[in-house]
């Protein structure tokens, strides 16, 4: 999956993508979701780091950390290390679902470490679809539907990715910690919180998103100071990989905007 866009590193036991050049540019960081992968950035990956920006994306310990740590601040708590590890002191700092909770929560707490905030479909303020519902069958008919809800168009949704579905959820180790993660997401709700979010912040939503809908965007938009929202039509919970095109171009032009060009900051 990986290609030739990125290269796997591994720091500490924590495995990691990165491409793009040790540039002065501010560096990107990415967080995938619940039962993301490193390749749910493939399309952005290529597109940030020709531009000139350092782009890392950690694979987050979602199935492997400590059954006691499993919630949003342990996944803030694992950011934090790994962004030690590798040297971001400061990042635009890129969420989507889960990661974009995790990413918010982040910026909040580390506002210091934050240059910009991305969030795309992320949870926080609430969730349609919350993943420990599919956790009770294992037969791509049942699960089928429910995974569907993810994206605008259905064709997404490949046996392929249903398998790589059906074998997270039927590891009773793996299983637990998601729903013991889809819980937490559910109690931890940051809507009156947003107004700590100090970051100049960037928005991308798909307009047919099932699973964090429109108006969780605009929750989102009106409770953080300076923050901007974009609508990609016909895209669902996942614009970066359903319309990479048009993920790249707003969020390409919100870096150049809010941290610079990595080529004017190289000059001189």
């Amino acid at each position: 999956m990986a290609g030739s866009s990125y290269v796997m590193k591994e720091v500490d036991g924590i495995r990691y993508a990165e491409a793009g050049p040790d540039s002065k540019a501010t560096p990107v960081l990415l967080l995938h979701g619940m039962m993301g992968t490193v390749g749910n950035w493939e399309n952005l990956i290529p597109a940030v780091a020709e531009a000139g920006y350092r782009i890392v994306c950690p694979v987050l310990p979602m199935y492997t950390i400590k059954l006691r740590d499993a919630d949003l601040q342990g996944i803030v708590d694992f950011v934090r290390r790994f962004t030690d590890l590798v040297g971001l002191e400061k990042a635009v700092v890129t969420g989507n679902s889960f990661g974009g909770h995790v990413a918010a929560i982040y910026a909040m707490q580390y506002p210091e470490r934050v240059a910009a905030l991305v969030l795309s479909g992320a949870s926080g303020i609430y969730e349609v679809e919350m993943s420990s519902s599919v956790m009770r069958r294992s037969d791509k008919n049942y699960l089928r539907p429910r995974v569907e809800k993810t994206f605008f168009d259905p064709v997404h949704v490949t046996d392929e990715l249903l398998d790589d579905v059906i074998d997270i959820i039927t590891d009773r180790e793996k299983a637990i910690r998601l729903i013991k993660f889809a819980r937490a997401v559910d109690k931890a709700s940051i809507r009156d919180d947003l107004h700590r979010i100090k970051a100049p912040s960037l928005l991308i939503w798909g307009k047919q998103d099932e699973i964090t809908p429109p108006d969780v965007a605009t929750t989102f938009k009106e409770g953080i100071p300076d923050s901007e929202l974009h609508w990609i039509d016909q895209c669902g919970h996942v614009p970066m990989q359903e319309r990479p095109g048009q993920f790249n171009a707003l969020y390409l032009d919100f870096l150049r905007r809010k941290v610079g060009s990595p080529v004017s900051q190289m000059t001189g």
